[in-house]
């Protein structure tokens, strides 16, 4: 299997593969020259249908240092606008000759649908309310590099868990490795059965205390159909990261944000500053995981054993 389409499906040996060679991908970043030859010739496309910059542009950046040739397709200007289907557009790509195609979409299912229908490699840069395996790869490999390890943690994923393809993924990836995960935030916005998968906290306090990692998540309102939320202000004084909760967190607590932050809604300006959060370090170290991502995407064994 030459795809990356999410975090559920493949094994905790499988993540390692491309923490492991994150790791390496990391070193050539901190280099004067950022630049290999590994996707010398390969043709990259980055197809998104909904709005993006740190993906996108960590993607991006991840092929051409690789020294791949790049295109990034506008949905807003491509032919989708003149009634063109997805499979259309996927075919055209294909006579096209993509090698790997990243693509992000506001249907659950879309990447899957592609890679049944292509010969190119698909890299799922996000897909509805399912999964964003990328994020979560990425999240796992700052906490291992800040804390050493990615096994027997204690882990808060605090906010929108309904609507969060970042929570899904980390919930798939981190419980692989016995992690001891707890989830929190507004009773809309917590999915039926969850509990089958993490703890579900009854208030913050109990969310973030003895915490090894909390990851605060975003609040998507383009998601929401209707108020899952009474008012922003009203969200941050129960549910956000401010002063007053982080008596209950620990000095040596990882604070973690996939992005775009919502300053004073999901986390105050002073915790984003703290020593122990990893917000714009989370922004570098997606550069490295996408490369290793690629690279493992266009090798004959790919990631999956």
């Amino acid at each position: 299997m030459k795809h990356l389409l999410g975090l559920r499906e493949i094994s905790k040996e499988d993540i390692l593969k491309i923490l492991n060679l994150a790791k390496d991908m990391k070193t050539i970043l901190k280099s004067e020259t950022k630049k290999t030859p590994h996707l010398q010739g390969y043709s990259v496309v980055t197809l998104f249908y909904e709005n993006s910059t740190r993906t996108r542009t960590s993607f991006e950046l991840a092929a051409k240092f690789m020294s791949a040739n790049t295109t990034s397709i506008s949905v807003q200007t491509s032919s989708v606008q003149k009634g063109e289907s997805l499979l259309d557009t996927v075919k055209t790509l294909e006579a096209l000759k993509t090698d790997v195609l990243i693509v992000r979409h506001s249907v659950s299912g879309v990447p899957h649908f592609i890679a049944k229908n292509c010969s190119f490699s698909v890299i799922n840069a996000g897909d509805g309310m399912n999964e964003h395996p990328t994020q979560a790869l990425l999240d796992m490999f700052t906490i291992r590099e800040r804390l050493g390890t990615i096994e027997k943690l204690k882990i808060a994923i605090i906010g929108d868990i309904l609507h969060s393809r970042v929570a899904r993924s980390n919930i798939w990836g981190l419980s692989k490795f016995d992690n001891q995960i707890t989830v929190f935030g507004p009773q809309t916005l917590i999915p039926p059965y969850i509990e089958n998968f993490a703890k579900v906290a009854s208030s913050l306090e109990e969310a973030v205390s003895g915490k090894d990692v909390v990851i605060d998540l975003r609040i998507q309102l383009e998601r929401q159909k209707r108020g899952f939320i009474t008012s922003k202000q009203e969200y941050y004084k129960f549910y956000g990261l401010n002063e007053d909760i982080m008596k209950y967190v620990s000095d040596n607590t990882l604070i973690m944000h996939p992005g775009p932050v919502n300053r004073g809604v999901e986390i105050s300006s002073e915790i984003m500053q703290l020593p122990n959060s990893t917000i714009n370090e989370q922004v570098t170290n997606g550069i490295a995981v996408r490369m290793a991502v690629l690279y493992l995407c266009t090798r004959k064994e790919g990631i999956y054993r």
